[in-house]
């Protein structure tokens, strides 16, 4: 699929507001009969325009006050490092997002935490352990202003 007309925008729109909308509130939403908009959607789905389906958990209600994203950087670029620093970070759940940078920081994440002393110890037990790591740096998020997660369509 190359192209996105104006209902295929609508289901992607209507799904990233409320993921578990039966198909025929969808259909109802998005102006079609359920069968057409059934089939709109498996296109949608088997072209890699829906990776997957999952729930927008609470952090609060998680007990996880803390977010916190960090600038990590690297002394020496060598690329397996990196590579296993990567495969180190998919491993830790506490790292929501790791993003390969440009700039003075080699990767940005975004982790989360209980509070101060739990990622305090996160700090010194994990991350400053992982390869490749000579220096980490910390911007504490003291209001989250938006994270709703959804793209904007085109």
């Amino acid at each position: 699929m190359s192209e996105l007309d104006k209902v295929d925008r609508a289901i992607l729109s209507a799904l990233q507001s409320d993921g578990r909308m039966s198909n025929a509130r969808l259909a109802e939403v998005v102006g079609l009969s359920e069968t057409p908009c059934a089939r709109r959607l498996r296109r949608l789905e088997s072209a890699g325009y829906i990776e997957r389906y999952r729930a927008m958990l609470s952090r609060p209600a998680l007990g996880l006050g803390v977010v916190a994203f960090v600038y990590v950087r690297f002394a020496v670029h060598d690329r397996a490092v990196a590579l296993r620093f990567e495969r180190e970070v998919l491993g830790i759940s506490r790292i929501l997002s790791c993003h390969n940078v440009s700039g003075s920081a080699d990767y940005v994440l975004q982790v989360v935490a209980r509070d101060l002393d739990d990622y305090g110890a996160f700090m010194r037990d994990e991350l400053r352990g992982l390869p490749g790591v000579t220096s980490v740096e910390s911007a504490l998020s003291l209001r989250e202003v938006k994270a709703n997660g959804s793209l904007p369509l085109p």
